[in-house]
C-alpha cells in the first residue's frame, strides 16, 4: 500500500504531491514499483497537525481518485475518518476506506462501507483516549478494536472485508511501538488480516538516530521484514521498491520454513 499524501503538511513528504498531476504521477510510479494499493489522503495525521475542512479534504482527493480510477487497475484506498468524504471517494472510484479513528469518530462511516461493498481498514489509536487506555499494550489494542468491530458488524460489514491496523505511532511513544513490534504475533488472536504503517515513523528515527524522515527508508524496510515474519499482511509505505525487496526476502524465508515443515511431516 503506497502512501499518496495530497497535502501541504504531512510529516514526510507534505507538499511534494499537492497537485493533482503530481499526486497521480507519483501514484502511478508507485504502481510501477510494485504497489497493489494506493492510499490517498487529503489531511495530515501527523501529531499536532491542524484539521482541515471536509470540503478542502474532498477538493484535494476526489480529482486524484477519479484520475487514478481511469488510469490504473490498482486498488484505491481513501484515508479518511469522515463519512461524507468516504461516500464521495467511493463514488469517484475508490475501493477501500482507511479510517485512522477505527470507525469511532464518525461511526456512520461504517454504513458507507457496508452499502458500497468497500474494504475497510480499522486502525487503533490512542488519541483522545487517555482516560480509558489499558496499561497493557496488547490489551488496549483488543479493547479498542473490539469496540470498532462491534460498530462494523452492526453496520453489516462482512468480516472478509475487514483489515485491522495496530496504529504504530498514533499517540504511542517509542517504547509502545517497540513492544508492539515485539508482541505483534499476539494480535492474530483478533482473527483478521493485519495492516501495518511503520514507514518513516518517529520511533524508527529514535532507534536509528535518523532525524530526517526521508532517511529512514532502510530501517523501515527492516521493520517490514520483521513484521512480515510475524504475520503482517499489508504494508503502508512511502518507498515501495525498498519494501518490496524486504518482503521478497521475508517471503523467501517463510517459504523455506514451510518447505522444511512439510518435509518433517512426510
Amino acid at each position: 500500500m503506497a502512501i499518496i499524501n495530497v497535502t501541504p503538511d504531512s510529516f514526510s513528504d507534505g507538499g511534494r504531491y499537492g497537485t493533482v498531476d503530481a499526486a497521480v504521477a507519483h501514484a502511478l510510479a508507485c504502481v510501477r514499483d510494485g504497489a497493489a494499493i494506493l492510499d490517498i489522503g487529503g489531511e495530515s495525521t501527523r501529531p499536532g497537525a491542524a484539521e482541515v475542512m471536509a470540503a478542502e479534504e474532498q477538493g484535494r482527493i476526489l480529482p486524484v481518485i477519479e484520475r487514478l480510477a481511469a488510469e490504473t487497475d490498482a486498488l484505491i484506498s481513501i484515508d479518511t475518518y469522515r463519512t461524507e468524504t468516504a461516500r464521495l471517494a467511493m463514488a469517484a472510484g475508490a475501493h477501500i476506506i482507511n479510517d485512522v479513528h477505527g470507525l469511532q469518530r464518525e461511526p456512520e462511516i461504517a454504513t458507507v462501507a457496508a452499502a458500497t461493498g468497500a474494504g475497510i481498514c480499522i486502525m487503533h489509536t490512542g488519541r483522545g483516549r487517555e482516560q480509558e487506555k489499558r496499561a497493557d499494550r496488547i490489551a488496549d489494542q483488543e479493547f479498542f478494536l473490539t469496540k470498532s468491530l462491534e460498530i462494523a458488524r452492526a453496520a453489516g460489514i462482512p468480516e472478509e472485508a475487514i483489515v485491522l491496523d495496530p496504529g504504530f505511532g498514533f499517540a504511542k511513544n517509542r517504547d509502545d511501538d517497540m513492544e508492539l513490534m515485539a508482541r505483534f504475533a499476539e494480535l492474530h488472536r483478533l482473527g483478521f488480516p493485519l495492516l501495518v504503517g511503520t514507514s518513516r515513523k518517529r520511533f524508527i528515527g529514535a532507534g536509528t538516530g535518523r532525524d530526517k524522515p526521508e532517511e529512514r527508508d532502510v530501517a523501515t524496510a527492516a521493520t517490514t521484514a520483521i513484521l512480515r515474519l510475524a504475520g503482517a499482511a499489508i504494508f503502508r509505505v512511502h518507498n515501495v521498491a525498498a519494501n518490496r525487496d524486504a518482503l521478497a526476502m521475508a517471503d523467501a524465508v517463510l517459504a523455506a520454513a514451510w518447505a522444511h515443515e512439510e518435509k518433517g511431516n512426510t
